[in-house]
């Protein structure tokens, strides 16, 4: 995977639209997101920290792409070092942007297949292993694109990614 260039994203959302936000342009933080899905299709989530904003809110493992970092680069870090697993492959698969009130955000979603190492939820997080619909509540904003995409693809032939396997 290459860096990020602003890529054109799949959907931009604007979450909570009546809260303020600072005037004038922000910047776009980029993150890396893992859907990483297991041999039985089930998916990851976790909550958000305790003290970053939407705390206890559902999401998609990831987090910040550091200056000169690839994405996949990041993902593999954020994983490491939030939930204590290493991956295989990073699929890229989608691209949202949210425009929340606290902060913009271009998501760089990847489905990861393979991975090493049990879950330690390191930052005092909480995780579910989900299927559609999902059954935790509440769900990040920006979650709730990719839960649709992953809805309308469930339909989709399977592609090769999901031969790999978890060790």
């Amino acid at each position: 995977m290459t860096a990020p260039a602003a890529p054109a994203p799949d959907e931009v959302l604007v979450v909570d639209a009546d809260r303020p936000r600072a005037p004038g342009p922000r910047p776009v933080v980029d993150v890396a997101v893992g859907v990483l899905i297991d041999r039985d299709g089930r998916f990851l989530l976790t909550t958000r920290p305790p003290g970053k904003a939407y705390a206890g809110h559902w999401e998609f493992p990831g987090g910040k792409v550091e200056p000169g970092e690839t994405v996949e680069q990041a993902l593999r870090r954020e994983l490491q070092e939030e939930i204590g697993v290493t991956i295989g492959a990073a699929q890229p698969w989608r691209v949202l942007e949210a425009d929340y009130p606290h902060a913009r955000v271009r998501l760089h979603v990847c489905r990861v297949f393979d991975w090493r190492g049990e879950l330690q939820m390191r930052e005092g997080q909480t995780f579910a292993w989900q299927t559609l619909p999902v059954t935790v509540a509440p769900v990040l904003p920006g979650t709730w694109p990719l839960l649709r995409w992953m809805e309308q693809e469930a339909s989709a032939p399977i592609d090769a990614g999901y031969g790999c396997h978890r060790e």
